[in-house]
């Protein structure tokens, strides 16, 4: 039986961005339920991934997959309806944290982990010729490999900026753009967001008040002490200060980044190959960069950072990076994102468990809602 190699919770954050392929993770009649660590559902190579579309974490494992062109069954753990605190996802991860990745024997459960199993068991045979950056294949067929051999330039790059990356409190970008959105620029969050975020961190207060004061034997005391260090990590969040400092870092990161793919251009001139951020090969630094990029355009960043002309490489990187096959695979669209991250979930609420009739005019109205307020966006934006 497989066993899990890792329960140290991940990092990633939970608002909403969105994949075009929602259904990757549906699974059939009867599946929901069954113990993922049971030997009959593994084959030798069959790779399984856990993850939430909207999880930053679970699309940078995701991009990695789709890139290497690896076939995958995804199966969708959603946040907002609790599925990583139903006791068959916790005994894959007792972090109760996506993505984790099913392999053979292996269950690894820690992003960074993933993404190094997935370089050192599927890498090999589909590389570029770079022409001043030796790029070494290992022995595997027909994958594209994203992290180079060690010894390299090539390496020593990619390494660095996927260090700079993710260090990035993405989490900290999202619930802060949330709740302050006066620092946001056509933002795709809808407004009603900040409002909900702010009656669940008054509920949420409200009722770990009462478990301090209360006997609650199904709530063990790591529990608590997680809610409670989450708590304080969003009234962080809310902190305006906190989050002007925090961009103003990110404003040099990116300024970090924009005279790097200068020097690229300098490096590769009058070579003809596609330049990326640590050469002409593309690399899991670039993955890194193309969701890091994309999600801060979701929160409305921007025309701040990139497309105010202030950083014209790292607009003509994104510009380019949206048009890779894995890339609009795997995050699609950025205007469709909105959409695509709430009606997977209100269907699945309504499979699970049927809506009174009031509960169903509520999600007909929501759902009207939402179809109202992604036709006026697009209208606005493209008409």
């Amino acid at each position: 039986m497989a066993t899990p190699n890792n329960v140290t919770p991940t990092n990633c954050s939970w608002w909403p961005i969105s994949a075009l392929e929602n259904d990757a993770g549906k699974s059939t009649e009867g599946e929901e339920n069954q113990d993922p660590t049971d030997p009959a559902l593994k084959s030798q190579d069959r790779l399984v991934l856990y993850h939430w579309t909207q999880s930053f974490s679970s699309q940078k494992v995701r991009l990695v997959i789709a890139e290497k062109g690896l076939p995958c069954e995804e199966r969708d753990v959603s946040m907002p309806l609790m599925e990583h605190k139903e006791p068959w996802f916790m005994r894959l991860n007792l972090g109760e944290e996506v993505p984790v990745i099913i392999h053979r024997d292996n269950i690894i459960s820690d992003y960074n982990q993933i993404i190094d199993y997935m370089e050192k068991n599927f890498t090999g045979g589909k590389g570029v010729e770079c022409p001043s950056i030796a790029f070494p294949m290992s022995p595997a067929e027909n994958v594209t490999q994203l992290i180079p051999e060690p010894g390299s330039l090539l390496h020593s790059r990619v390494l660095q900026y996927r260090e700079l990356l993710d260090s990035l409190p993405m989490d900290a970008y999202t619930h802060g753009c949330i709740l302050h959105p006066e620092l946001t620029t056509d933002s795709m969050i809808p407004k009603y967001a900040t409002t909900e975020i702010r009656r669940h961190l008054a509920n949420a207060s409200t009722e770990l008040m009462k478990l301090d004061h209360e006997e609650e034997p199904q709530l063990s005391e790591p529990y608590l002490s997680k809610q409670k260090k989450l708590m304080a990590k969003i009234l962080e969040h809310d902190n305006v200060n906190y989050l002007k400092k925090i961009l103003g870092e990110l404003a040099m990161v990116l300024d970090q980044i924009e005279a790097e793919l200068e020097k690229r251009k300098l490096e590769y001139q009058g070579q003809k190959c596609e330049l990326w951020l640590c050469g002409c090969v593309f690399t899991l630094a670039d993955v890194l960069l193309g969701a890091t990029l994309h999600r801060l355009k979701f929160l409305g960043l921007s025309k701040k950072y990139w497309e105010d002309g202030s950083r014209p490489n790292l607009q003509s990187f994104f510009d380019r990076i949206q048009k890779r096959f894995a890339f609009r695979k795997v995050l699609g669209d950025i205007h469709t994102t909105l959409l695509s991250a709430v009606v997977p979930n209100a269907f699945r609420l309504v499979k699970r468990k049927p809506p009174s009739f009031f509960g169903a005019s509520f999600l007909m109205g929501s759902l009207g809602g939402m179809g109202y307020f992604a036709y006026w966006y697009l209208k606005k934006k493209y008409i």
